[in-house]
């Protein structure tokens, strides 16, 4: 049989009815639910419809055990990836009813017909992000200055920029290999939470001081409700992207809209201290001593960078040159109050061995740990070194297998 002909045998070996629903479904223009159910007829098997941030868009199954079997993928579940034009839209997941195997050019057919659906659904919603997205870089990037015109453009997209708004930043990293487009499942999880806590906030990726970030601009100034929306995306992110390492910062609320590119720098520079930290949320009040640096930075950021490259920047270039520890050392120095006996404790290290780093940094820096200014200079230094949003060097002891520096060091470190 000639291959045409063998597609148009497997075709035809699907429900005459169920092609006939999805046809109508498609004219009608019925909507993805719809079409889940006409398909599921069309296959004789239980169907889900995700979008590519894997969001279930339509399920038609038999059962809620049998709907979670299909979600969770289990033994006997079918995926075909849902594209146009090479991209991919979705997924459609599918499993045989009475231990029957669907056809899989039928189901091929389908997912075709299913993938055009989806993206002709998700276009105007794309063309709002899009618009959004512009919007935001405009704001952000300076490229639009003019007060009404900032009003204007926000109450386009249903937000009241009026009294002035903040700006938020979230970021996401997966700690695991990570299948499909899991950045736009972060946008959609920051999304859902920064619109259930603030009306008219607007989500989109844009680029601040060069760096593509995820940004919230939050309407009005009320503190509380800038709490409010960190934690409710916070809370989206722990629920919602599991495996990943999440962290969101907010800058202080400006009441001139004009003034919202200062906001989002100070957004991103304080997410900056909050993964230096470790910490799930921060706002910009909440950073401390780095409140300065970060006022510094927002208004000349190549001040800070200098700064930075006059003291610890020189400790970095060396570690990583000769996988020593000095910063390591130096932040362990500063934060057992100079203590060299409670350093060498922390770190599994001869006080010996400690004293010599120390050495190290004050003949590579000019900056003596031993006086009050050295020790200051140096710990400004190394919240510029956070601030920029820069590590230092793991050096061997965060080594996997070095069990927490509990190993001998060579010779040079000594």
């Amino acid at each position: 049989m000639a291959a045409g002909s063998k597609r148009l045998a497997d075709v035809a070996s699907g429900s005459g009815d169920g092609l006939e629903a999805v046809a109508e479904v498609v004219e009608a223009g019925d909507g993805i639910p719809a079409l889940a159910r006409a398909i599921s007829r069309a296959l004789e098997a239980s169907v889900a419809i995700l979008d590519r941030s894997s969001s279930v868009l339509a399920v038609a199954c038999a059962s809620p055990e049998d709907e979670r079997a299909v979600l969770e993928l289990r033994d006997g579940v079918g995926r075909i990836d849902l594209m146009v034009s090479g991209a991919p839209v979705g997924e459609m997941r599918f499993r045989g009813r009475g231990g029957k195997e669907p056809s899989p050019a039928l189901g091929r057919a389908l997912a075709a017909i299913a993938a055009l659906e989806v993206e002709r659904e998700a276009q105007p919603e794309r063309a709002s992000e899009e618009a959004v997205a512009r919007f935001l870089r405009d704001l952000f990037q300076r490229k639009v200055t003019d007060r009404e015109n900032i009003v204007a453009r926000g109450k386009e997209l249903a937000s009241d920029l009026t009294d002035g708004a903040g700006v938020l930043v979230a970021r996401a990293h997966p700690l695991v290999p990570t299948e499909g487009d899991w950045r736009a499942r972060v946008a959609a999880a920051v999304g859902r939470g920064a619109r259930r806590a603030a009306r008219g906030a607007l989500v989109g990726w844009v680029e601040v001081n060069g760096t593509p970030e995820l940004a919230v601009l939050v309407p009005g100034t009320d503190a509380e409700v800038m709490r409010r929306a960190v934690d409710t995306v916070a809370a989206e992110l722990s629920g919602g992207m599991s495996g990943f390492q999440t962290a969101v910062a907010c800058s202080r609320a400006v009441s001139d809209p004009v003034d919202l590119h200062r906001a989002a720098a100070e957004a991103v520079l304080t997410a900056n201290v909050a993964e230096a930290r470790g910490a799930e949320t921060l706002t910009f009040e909440e950073t401390g001593s780095y409140r300065l640096l970060l006022t510094a930075i927002s208004e000349d950021p190549s001040e800070l960078q200098r700064f930075f490259d006059e003291t610890v920047a020189p400790l970095i270039g060396y570690d990583d040159q000769y996988e020593t520890e000095l910063v390591r050392t130096l932040e362990t120095f500063l934060d057992e109050d100079a203590n060299v006996a409670r350093t060498a404790e922390r770190l599994f290290t001869h006080r010996h061995t400690i004293r010599y780093r120390l050495e190290r940094v004050r003949e590579l820096t000019g900056l003596d740990v031993g006086s009050t200014d050295g020790r200051e200079r140096l710990g400004l230094g190394l919240k510029a070194m956070r601030v920029l949003g820069m590590s230092p060097p793991g050096g061997p002891a965060l080594e996997a297998g070095a069990e927490a520096g509990r190993v001998p060091r060579e010779e040079k470190d000594r």
